[in-house]
């Protein structure tokens, strides 16, 4: 995982933080070129319930796919389903590392192509195309290769983050779930549970240290790792005012009582001695390795990528699992189960495609349960199509605990976007990394990070999106 973008791959788009993030042009800006018009599909096939789109035979799909974490190859599996239900019909998938560069001009000339995983650094910003979009409404209200409405074999809030102004425009096709990571071997053999509260996370932290291990680890990169973990707890503590406070960058919003708290919470882990030293000087893979590897620590907060991107560096039978962030107290706003979880990979089908039906009907395979089982397997992650998971995770146990997380939270999921939306994780990355390695305390910690928001509040040049 490149440390650098990946909060910027990894699209926050459930609850919440929706679109900020992606509202913002990446690139040159098409407002002037892409502005819609009818779409120049050519003439389609016959409408029917395994062909609701009217995907003409013999003809061609063309896709570009961003080629990232997740490579290319699981639209591959959903294009041969494709030409393999539709007589002659052959769905072509491309490659990308560069969406914005590759087909900007493709969008300017007319000519998109008739799918796009429109993710990455460069990716195209939403507000130069939307026009030139289709609405992706009869793709989820069409059956599914099995049947099924695909609306209801969804999670719940997926598809709130591609809808501009009443306009399903893209579907995020890959859930990342954020919560604390632990080894559920070690904590069986030690009779430990997860904490739910910051008060168990002290009290498990006093146990650990018995053992001459340490409650929590950290490295310099991902220090902000632990503002996310923050963010979540303050959330599910104070509720939408929380969230809505730090999206729209209020004056004091790190201040507030639910985000204090968490503070004093982290801090007493820190004052306590049960964060492991020196994290501000470790490279955030070896740090981690120190956590997945060694085990000289605990618990590590990140998304549900770690177990892939720290796979050669686990422990045997580390049997890894998660749980969603802890909250304060017994009465929070939103119930402990309540789950901070992104979705990525955002798929769109632009309406001067030469193929429409063709895009949709290769966007609704890939939203199959056969097609979304496969990507599971592949990449031990879960798609927004739920209960496709076996009880064994094909052998992953933190696949298994991510959905048990999605299923526990129902439609209490979460997200924000005002990080990655003005820029603020690398200035914020030095204050954390001090607060952490116990050189600051909680007014320190809050100062900064507040004057942090309020110089993005008070530039005019900064373009402002106001989230509701």
């Amino acid at each position: 995982m490149n440390i650098t973008n990946l909060e910027l791959d990894r699209r926050n788009v459930l609850r919440g933080a929706i679109a900020a993030a992606i509202l913002i042009p990446l690139g040159s800006t098409l407002a002037s070129c892409a502005t819609g018009g009818p779409s120049t599909t050519a003439p389609g096939g016959t409408v029917s319930a395994k062909n609701p789109f009217g995907l003409a035979a013999d003809s061609t799909v063309d896709s570009v796919i961003f080629d990232g974490g997740y490579g290319v190859d699981y639209v591959e599996f959903a294009a041969k389903i494709v030409e393999k239900n539709h007589d002659g019909v052959t769905a072509k998938v491309a490659s990308s590392t560069q969406i914005a560069q590759e087909l900007q001009p493709r969008f300017v000339g007319g000519n998109p192509p008739d799918l796009v995983d429109n993710s990455g650094a460069q990716s195209i910003g939403f507000n130069t195309i939307l026009d030139s979009l289709e609405d992706l409404t009869d793709v989820i209200d069409a059956e599914n290769l099995e049947g099924e409405k695909i609306r209801d074999t969804l999670y719940g809030g997926v598809l709130k983050p591609g809808t501009f102004d009443g306009k399903l425009a893209a579907i995020n096709y890959v859930l990342t779930v954020y919560g604390v990571w632990y080894s559920s071997s070690l904590f069986e053999e030690n009779g430990w549970t997860p904490p739910t509260t910051w008060a168990e996370a002290l009290e498990l932290g006093a146990q650990a240290k018995e053992q001459g291990k340490y409650l929590f680890v950290f490295g310099k990169e991902a220090a902000t790792y632990y503002q996310t973990l923050a963010i979540e707890s303050a959330i599910k503590e104070g509720g939408d005012e929380v969230r809505l406070a730090l999206e729209n960058l209020e004056e004091g919003c790190w201040s507030l009582p639910a985000v204090q708290a968490v503070f004093e919470g982290l801090h007493e882990i820190i004052a306590a001695g049960y964060m492991k030293p020196g994290g501000s000087g470790t490279q955030f893979t070896a740090a981690q390795a120190q956590w997945s590897n060694d085990m000289d620590a605990l618990l590590y907060p990140s998304g549900s990528w770690i177990e892939n991107e720290m796979k050669d560096n686990t422990a045997e039978g580390f049997a890894m699992k998660g749980f969603s962030a802890p909250v304060v107290s017994s009465d929070s706003a939103m119930p402990i189960e309540a789950l901070h979880s992104t979705a990525g990979e955002p798929f769109i089908v632009p309406s001067q495609g030469k193929n429409v039906a063709g895009g949709k009907e290769l966007l609704r395979t890939m939203l199959s349960k056969e097609a979304a089982t496969n990507f599971a397997k592949e990449k031990l992650a879960p798609t927004i199509v739920k209960d496709l998971v076996p009880a064994d995770g094909f052998g992953s146990t933190a696949l298994v605990s991510q959905t048990e997380m999605l299923d526990a939270a129902g439609e209490n999921i979460f997200t924000w976007g005002f990080v990655d939306l003005y820029g603020t994780n690398a200035d914020q990355l030095v204050v954390w990394n001090t607060f952490l390695e116990g050189q600051s305390d909680v007014a320190t910690l809050t100062s900064g990070l507040q004057a942090i928001t309020d110089k993005v509040r008070e530039d005019d040049s900064v373009n402002k999106i106001e989230i509701k």
